[in-house]
């Protein structure tokens, strides 16, 4: 690693298929810069904050950001601009698919990204755009070091059955198993529980990390026994605009009997179901609970339904349920869902604590609740940082 680490900083990136989220962080985590440049390709816009989170009027010509490595470019000017004599470190990405190769997060080199390529038949909606953003800092900074961050890395330690489909041999063999996604937000959260939870952070967890993407983990003592999402990020729970779980049988119906494309049914199933296709309105759940419309309502109950019906698969795993964490955009903002949950839990001793909900927590259940249920914030790139800096020094 070059430069000096006193005054050494570290740029996590996280790009989607439109957009770059990024967060410049110093030596010891803590954010300097964070923000987001969305609409690449068509009507960016750059917004930005200090570390205490007021907004920094940043003007970058719109002509600067049509893709990928004029997005990261604007990110590097920055850096440049507003951190002068700043050393930067290394950058960190997240990237959705590590497969079975990458169990921890890893310095990128040529091999890396080869490996990295290979599954983004996996994860058509992330891969790419990660490993764009990857490509793209090779170009514009060839001596900057990177690393690459796996939301399947914290699944691995899975048991290998909990892993299994019930596949022909030769398949498994060739790598189809349940792999499971939202890995760092997890880890995350598995290091936030202890100073909230106390002595049940290493009991029996649910956790919920519910976005526009969805997915539940089982934790026993802060590690996974058991995930919604499966062979691909598109499994278990209903999310904004993907299906969730489906019955494989639906796919061949639409292949034999509609005449639809594959390249078809991936669009619906990863673009036009879930949360938008059930209500035919909208990906945002705020929408959808400020809606007179039935579809809207039918659509957060299905939401909710799989959710119960997810714990109650994962508690038979983990041997029980002590708690439950909310996370993510929904699980820490949407009181209404959090509370229908909780209710759905009322058989087994729930009870929800209005207040405490209404504030968004961190306990939102009464004192005398059977199980305990918190909402508390994820925050991937604090592990990104940590993760990268640990690998460059």
């Amino acid at each position: 690693m070059t430069g000096s680490p006193s005054d050494g900083i570290v740029l996590v990136l996280n790009a989607g298929s439109s957009s770059v989220k990024f967060r410049i962080a110093d030596i010891h985590g803590a954010p300097v810069y964070q923000g987001s440049i969305s609409g690449i390709g068509s009507k960016p816009v750059l917004k930005v904050k200090d570390a205490e989170g007021n907004p920094v009027a940043v003007e970058i010509p719109a002509e600067k950001i049509d893709e990928h490595e004029e997005a990261l470019d604007v990110v590097l000017q920055l850096i440049d601009e507003h951190l002068p004599g700043r050393t930067l470190l290394g950058a960190g990405h997240r990237v959705v698919h590590g497969g079975l190769a990458f169990a921890e997060s890893v310095v990128v080199d040529d091999k890396v990204i080869e490996t990295l390529e290979s599954f983004v038949p996996l994860a058509p909606l992330h891969q790419p755009h990660n490993l764009a953003a990857v490509e793209a800092l090779v170009r514009l900074r060839p001596d900057l070091h990177q690393v690459v961050c796996f939301d399947t890395a914290f699944h691995i330690g899975q048991s290998r059955v909990a892993r299994l489909f019930g596949l022909p041999r030769h398949l498994i063999d060739e790598g189809v198993f349940r792999y499971g996604f939202h890995g760092l937000s997890y880890q995350a959260i598995a290091e936030r529980m202890p100073p909230i939870m106390g002595d049940k952070a290493d009991g029996r967890v649910m956790v919920a990390h519910l976005g526009n993407g969805c997915s539940m983990c089982a934790m026993v003592e802060r590690r996974s026994v058991a995930t919604t999402m499966g062979f691909t990020a598109l499994d278990g729970l209903v999310m904004g605009t993907r299906s969730g779980t489906i019955d494989p049988g639906v796919v061949l119906y639409l292949l034999e009997e509609k005449g639809y494309t594959t390249r078809r049914i991936a669009d619906m199933l990863y673009r036009e179901s879930g949360l938008l296709g059930v209500s035919g309105l909208s990906n945002d759940m705020r929408d959808l609970l400020a809606s007179d419309l039935p579809s809207a309502k039918e659509a957060v109950d299905l939401f909710v339904h799989r959710i119960l019906r997810e714990i109650g698969s994962l508690m038979m795993v983990s041997g029980g349920l002590d708690a439950v964490v909310f996370t993510a955009g929904i699980g820490e903002n949407a009181a209404p869902v959090r509370a229908m949950v909780i209710e759905g839990l009322g058989f087994l001793g729930a009870k929800l604590d209005p207040a405490a909900n209404a504030a968004d927590g961190p306990c939102i259940t009464a004192p005398d609740s059977a199980i305990a249920c918190y909402v508390i914030p994820t925050d991937e790139e604090s592990v990104i940082v940590r993760d990268t800096l640990r690998l460059l020094t």
